[in-house]
């Protein structure tokens, strides 16, 4: 099987001021197709950087990260963000909306940034706005849920 994610030598060290916080420090992962994967520790060890990092949404301070077999740190800003929108799902511990946009759009607007028609995903909008029990407040922008 081939790596989907894979990490070499991986570090991360956050400045405030003069003091340096390493956060990461040669971290090698190698995650195949599939494989299901957990991290878990203590707050602030690390798990939150090392999810950024590999969504793309931070860069490392050295090393290298590979998704799908490319290098990260070669990607440009359009490429990166369109693999994040196809490759990567994140689930943000707090909300990551729009705040102008209503909850249908928010939930459409990567299907828009990729250029597809909006019409054959309808159903599908429908179906996930019912799952999680917001169908009536499709219209609704993210202060008013």
């Amino acid at each position: 099987m081939e790596n989907i994610i894979e990490t070499i030598d991986l570090c991360k060290t956050y400045m405030l001021g003069e003091i340096s916080t390493e956060v990461l420090k040669d971290v090698n992962l190698e995650i195949e197709q599939g494989e299901f994967v957990s991290l878990m520790g203590p707050s602030g060890s690390g798990k939150s950087t090392l999810l950024y990092l590999l969504g793309g949404l931070d860069k490392p301070t050295s090393g290298t990260i590979r998704l799908k077999g490319k290098e990260l740190s070669v990607m440009k800003d359009k490429e990166e963000s369109e693999m994040r929108r196809k490759e990567i799902g994140f689930v943000f511990q707090f909300y990551n909306l729009v705040p102008n946009l209503n909850l249908e759009e928010n939930i459409m607007l990567p299907i828009l940034l990729d250029g597809k028609k909006l019409k054959q995903y309808r159903d599908r909008l429908d179906e996930i706005l019912e799952l999680v029990g917001l169908t009536d407040r499709r219209r609704h922008t993210p202060r008013e849920l």
